[in-house]
């Protein structure tokens, strides 16, 4: 049996009932990133580990280390790492539960429509955090390393907080996961009616410009770490104008097949 999108829902259920399944899903929501954080919390050590990988492998063997200068640093950063992975964690059933209060006012179209977008997000936020994870971070925390050595007779040398540290990571996952989002955002407004593949291929430049600029104030002030971000945000740029192109092909096919079956209708005569 086919898969089948019902329509928009008929149904007219008062105000209260709205706001009453809002509270409830809302309530869902807090359990699940209450219930993810309590099982991320006994991992927080674990989890905080593999954090600090990338900074391992940069420092040479043997001589890394991470510091905290005040007492209760240490606990809250579990506390954050924590709820960091807890938000991951739970994230599929915060969708799902947006999903399900909004779907009912939607048509099918619009399901159809919205449906690639609810899958391909997760999809291209882990890319993004995955490539920041797997190489902009070991890139990165190599070139800072490499600062150490002496200045004025003294011992220069790198001993990153591990506050400061799990700041730095939580800015480039975040950074690099959001910002891989954009053919999404822009996939979203062409079919939204406000943004045409023609003006976005007219305003390209401006949009290269703005991306560099998005990459300077977002990640840590190196030029490596701008670079990695700002290539792949233009290569994603590019295809998302390849989709709107492949889109609008399909959309003009199927407006000249319509037509043609209009035209080859018999006509009634009177």
């Amino acid at each position: 049996m086919a898969f089948k999108i019902k329509d928009i829902d008929e149904t007219q259920a008062p105000l209260l009932e709205h706001l009453i399944e809002l509270r409830n899903r809302l309530m869902r929501c807090v359990l699940a990133l209450a219930v993810a954080f309590g099982v991320c919390l006994y991992f927080a050590e674990d989890i905080f580990g593999f954090l600090v990988r990338p900074l391992t492998a940069a420092f040479p063997e043997g001589q890394g280390r991470l510091i905290y200068t005040k007492l209760y640093e240490a606990f809250f950063v579990e506390i954050k790492v924590a709820l960091f992975a807890a938000f991951f964690v739970s994230f599929p059933i915060l969708a799902n539960q947006l999903w399900a209060f909004v779907a009912p006012g939607l048509y099918a179209k619009e399901k159809k429509a919205f449906l690639p977008f609810l899958f391909a997000t997760p999809i291209l936020f882990i890319a993004g955090a995955a490539m920041a994870y797997y190489i902009v971070m070991p890139t990165a925390f190599a070139w800072f390393l490499g600062f150490q050595g002496n200045a004025g007779g003294l011992k220069l040398e790198a001993l990153p907080g591990t506050g400061d540290y799990l700041d730095l990571v939580m800015q480039f996952i975040l950074a690099f996961g959001i910002s891989f989002l954009l053919p999404v955002l822009l996939l979203l407004l062409n079919r939204a009616g406000i943004v045409t593949r023609t003006q976005l291929a007219g305003a390209r430049r401006y949009v290269i410009v703005a991306i560099f600029i998005v990459a300077a104030v977002i990640t840590p002030p190196d030029v490596v770490s701008q670079l990695l971000l700002a290539i792949p945000l233009m290569l994603l740029f590019e295809s998302a104008m390849l989709i709107m192109w492949f889109g609008e092909r399909r959309e003009r096919k199927a407006e000249a097949e319509a037509a043609a079956d209009n035209d080859g209708a018999p006509t009634e005569q009177a």
